[in-house]
């Protein structure tokens, strides 16, 4: 079988956005370097990698001269946060990439089937991986920094909107609004005393003498802190979910907790130290295997709920806030929201996750679905009840109604032009060089006529 470069998993875990670059990954140091800025480098296949990218995601690629800019403004970034001391914390990038394996591992099904594709070992592609995840962090920073003071005002945004000619107004698909009220289905009883008889286990071997450390290499599920000896480092208090928290600042330092449960399954956790307000832990994590939980007391619960809410005596949005385990939503009443521009009012297009649309096809607006099976993006299986709260029918843009789209495109039209001006007076604080192959490209506001560019050191 063949094996996929490091580089094609970057765009599965969706690292790109708004041209980031690559870095300098694992499997084309031979590339052509078509640009550097300071320590940072632009590859030729970072610019193919962009345009694939966007193929993958079904959109065309913008011209190869915009996205080597893209690149470049991108390095140029991170060749700053140096300059400036802007960091991000260790921690953070840890959780990020965590986050995204745990998405790859349901996409692809199993860590064993990743492994498979890439050929090397989770542990690896991940330390292949952490560099570029901690410049990508790093950049949305410094973007953030230099955006930071940006803001829109309704008159720019009317004024942008009678700017379109009205023979070119865009057609507005429908939208929806949408809640949803979430429970885990949970892990049965003989699957809980199972997993807590293995820690058990694993917690005489280390009181016999055996190395903590080693055990959760072995055993433990935490992908991010097993291969770390179970370490989390030191954490401030409210930082951990209460069941861990409260249980490792009941032990002294080296001491072993009893079997704790919390949302994330079951942790054998020692305590390393404290020091102030923050406590150092450790711990060895088992899960129940998600695809063999219970799901009829989330079920009955749910439709319990939905009894409730219609027959008016709950309302959905308190009961989303009460009782729905989805913290992504709850506080919101249960609404879910366009992860690119927060808008609870969701195209019903192609974009929409295909088992929703299909449900919301047969549905009316102010009914509430029965119970549904549910997957969430971190493969945990759930079930939900939706609630079908509005919807806009198709219509030719309009201020009133497409605002909050009208104000997103203004406000990010406005951050563009910051980045270009910050990318304009900072030029000249770092080296740059871009290749001749490239000369035609207006990286610097002007055509090139030499081989390279530079700014000053």
């Amino acid at each position: 079988m063949r094996k996929l470069p490091v580089q094609t998993l970057l765009v599965a875990l969706g690292l790109l956005f708004s041209g980031v670059a690559f870095g300098q990954g694992q499997g084309v140091s031979l590339n052509k370097v078509i640009a550097r800025i300071d320590n940072y480098y632009v590859l030729k296949s970072d610019v193919e990698e962009t345009k694939q990218s966007y193929v993958g995601q079904n959109q065309p690629a913008p011209p190869t001269c915009q996205i080597l800019e893209s690149l470049v403004i991108n390095k140029m970034m991170l060749a700053k946060a140096e300059i400036d001391s802007v960091v991000v914390d260790d921690k953070a990038v840890d959780n990020q990439l965590d986050s995204r394996m745990s998405y790859m591992i349901q996409q692809f099904g199993s860590e064993k089937n990743i492994v498979e594709a890439y050929g090397k070992s989770l542990e690896l592609l991940k330390s292949e991986l952490r560099q570029q995840v901690k410049e990508q962090l790093l950049v949305q920073k410094m973007q953030q920094k230099i955006t930071d003071d940006v803001k829109v005002t309704p008159r720019e945004v009317k004024k942008f909107f009678e700017s379109i000619p009205k023979d070119s107004l865009p057609y507005m698909p429908a939208e929806v609004e949408i809640g949803q009220i979430v429970r885990f289905a949970k892990a049965t009883r003989e699957q809980k005393d199972v997993l807590r008889q293995r820690l058990l286990d694993i917690k005489k071997r280390v009181q016999a003498g055996e190395d903590f450390a080693a055990l959760a290499k072995e055993f433990s599920e935490d992908v991010g802190s097993a291969e770390k000896g179970g370490d989390l480092g030191f954490a401030k208090r409210g930082m951990m979910v209460a069941p861990f928290e409260g249980a490792a600042l009941k032990l002294k330092p080296n001491e072993l907790s009893d079997i704790v449960e919390s949302e994330f399954g079951f942790h054998l956790i020692q305590l390393i130290e404290t020091r102030g307000a923050e406590y150092h832990a450790r711990h060895i994590l088992l899960r129940p295997d998600y695809n063999r939980l219970d799901v009829n007391e989330p079920t009955r619960f749910l439709d319990s709920l939905r009894t409730l809410i219609v027959a008016d005596t709950l309302k959905f949005a308190k009961a989303a806030k009460d009782f729905s385990e989805d913290k992504g939503t709850a506080d919101a009443g249960g609404l879910l929201r366009d992860p690119q521009s927060g808008s609870s009012r969701l195209s019903m297009d192609g974009t929409m996750e295909y088992a929703l649309y299909s449900m919301l096809d047969t549905m009316q607006v102010g009914s509430v679905s029965k119970p549904l099976p549910y997957r969430t993006e971190d493969g945990k299986s759930a079930m939900r009840i939706l609630y079908f709260k509005t919807k806009n029918p198709p219509h030719t843009a309009n201020y009133t109604l497409d605002f909050e789209k009208l104000q997103n495109i203004v406000t990010a039209n406005k951050k563009n032009r910051a980045i270009d001006e910050w990318f304009r007076k900072s030029v000249s604080e770092v080296f740059i060089t871009v290749d001749p192959e490239f000369n035609e490209c207006r990286v610097f506001g002007t055509s090139q006529n030499s081989a390279s560019a530079t700014g000053g050191n």
